[in-house]
């Protein structure tokens, strides 16, 4: 079971990797997984998911220059941390602090939590500057099978009102972990400080080494107002039009939580108010992360094209909020954005 399990994962990434490479070239569409973007003067950069991590420029966030990979050789500790890492780099999160730019970076093997988050600094993201050069830090956390109940991949940075800097990570297993890092940004604060803030339901009698059931990853984290805002998705991606990603929210007036969803239910207990999710067009919304750009709000995630064999595309649209504070999206502004290659 275990062994039929990994081949159809291992067989699912072969399968997505051939669609985006097909589909890049002939819809000339951004092909993304798990994408995210920051901001620098009228510039906007976008790093996604990829060989040594895809990177992206763009002055209008519809037209995308691609400065290819961020990584032309993996650093050596990756293989030695996980021995099955193919240089396939998952879950990118960009952050600006220091006068730098740090790019946090997962690698894994595919349905396990052989995994750790690295991180890479640079002084600017113009490839034209002289100053451009990527330093890697290496290994931020690492997970290990049957020793963590927890995956080390997925990161995303948020700054609290003190001033400490977190990293939110986690797929499957027993969820989503919120860390302290240091004032260096590259390591964990000592004594380390972790919270799990949001969960789904796993029995104690599955397998430690399994991933599901608990099907929730690729968090989030955003302060609006008086509210910090946890996204995170739920059940699958990566399996093309069969894809069943969706994303839900939560909130807390702390950043350590608990995140609450509309009905007050903890995402600690399962909880969730749905954002995002498919339908017979688009399949599988998910993995996305969230900013404030130039006063309007922009949710950027991946969808899978049900008219493109089930490609993954960028997707970036506006959002809302009611008049109780809850993020909206309107489905139609979905189906409107359509990446461009230049």
């Amino acid at each position: 079971m275990k062994t039929s399990m990994q081949f159809r994962w291992l067989w699912s990434l072969l399968l997505i990797t051939l669609v985006s490479v097909t589909a890049q070239s002939q819809a000339q569409e951004v092909i993304a997984h798990d994408p995210v973007m920051t901001q620098v003067g009228d510039k906007y950069y976008l790093f996604t998911t990829g060989p040594g991590v895809s990177f992206y420029e763009s002055t209008d966030m519809v037209n995308w220059q691609s400065h290819g990979a961020v990584f032309k050789t993996v650093p050596t500790w990756t293989n030695q941390m996980v021995p099955e890492f193919d240089g396939h780099m998952w879950a990118p999160d960009i952050y600006q602090a220091n006068g730098q730019f740090y790019l946090y970076y997962s690698i894994s093997a595919f349905g396990k939590n052989t995994s750790a988050i690295g991180v890479v600094t640079n002084k600017t993201l113009d490839p034209a500057s002289q100053d451009f050069k990527w330093v890697d830090h290496g290994p931020i956390v690492q997970s290990v099978p049957h020793r963590d109940l927890w995956n080390a991949i997925d990161p995303a940075i948020i700054a609290d009102e003190q001033g400490d800097t977190w990293m939110s990570f986690g797929s499957f297993w027993s969820g989503i972990k919120l860390v302290k890092l240091d004032a260096s940004l590259t390591k964990l604060a000592e004594p380390q400080i972790w919270h799990s803030t949001a969960k789904r339901d796993r029995s104690i009698y599955v397998d430690d080494a399994l991933a599901y059931p608990g099907a929730i990853e690729a968090p989030f984290i955003i302060k609006r107002g008086q509210y910090y805002y946890q996204f995170v998705s739920w059940d699958f991606c990566c399996r093309g039009v069969e894809s069943t990603y969706k994303v839900v929210v939560g909130r807390s007036k702390t950043l350590t939580g608990p995140y609450l969803d509309k009905s007050g239910k903890s995402m600690a207990e399962g909880g969730g108010s749905i954002v995002l999710q498919g339908d017979e067009n688009w399949f599988g919304l998910g993995h996305n992360s969230i900013y404030e750009f130039d006063g309007k709000t922009k949710l950027v995630f991946h969808a899978y094209d049900a008219k493109d064999n089930g490609a993954p595309k960028l997707k970036i649209v506006d959002v809302t909020w009611s008049d109780k504070a809850w993020p909206e999206v309107d489905s139609a502004d979905i189906v409107k954005y359509k990446s461009r290659l230049k």
